[in-house]
């Protein structure tokens, strides 16, 4: 006679576990996306022949591969680092910085739209404030499904 009882205690089966990233190494894999994305977005401007400067009060403010790099990452570091810990007290909290996170991105594109800078300068400026957007969303994505 075979028998087909299911152990009711053990180890949780492999397929059973979530497949989410450790917090710092989800981290790392959207900074270093989105530095990437927006790192190529500045070389197709400039290849393209957009002035990649911003004019503020009179005062141009070229964009810079620094610049960009630190604009990837300090906010994405700081707002899913927040969600993060935040997610520690009430783990809703990776949901809802999705959202929050994603939307504010979204909303910061009004930014470039309203510099007053050539097309091809508003055209990448906005489009790598939307990469940090999905960026955000992705790193608090690949987090949450360890939850």
């Amino acid at each position: 006679m075979s028998s087909t009882a299911v152990p009711t205690s053990g180890p949780v089966a492999p397929s059973a576990r979530r497949s989410g990233l450790t917090w710092w190494k989800a981290l790392a894999v959207g900074a270093v996306g989105a530095v990437v994305v927006n790192l190529i977005v500045l070389a197709v401007a400039k290849l393209t022949g957009a002035s990649l400067v911003v004019v503020d009060g009179g005062v141009d403010h070229p964009i810079t591969v620094g610049g960009v790099i630190g604009a990837s990452v300090l906010p994405l570091l700081l707002g899913t680092g927040a969600a993060f810990l935040m997610a520690l007290w009430k783990p809703v909290f990776l949901r809802i910085a999705q959202y929050v996170g994603g939307g504010l991105a979204l909303l910061s594109v009004a930014g470039p739209l309203s510099s007053g800078a050539d097309g091809g300068t508003i055209a990448a400026l906005s489009l790598m404030h939307i990469t940090l957007g999905v960026a955000v969303v992705t790193t608090l994505q690949l987090h949450r499904r360890n939850h």
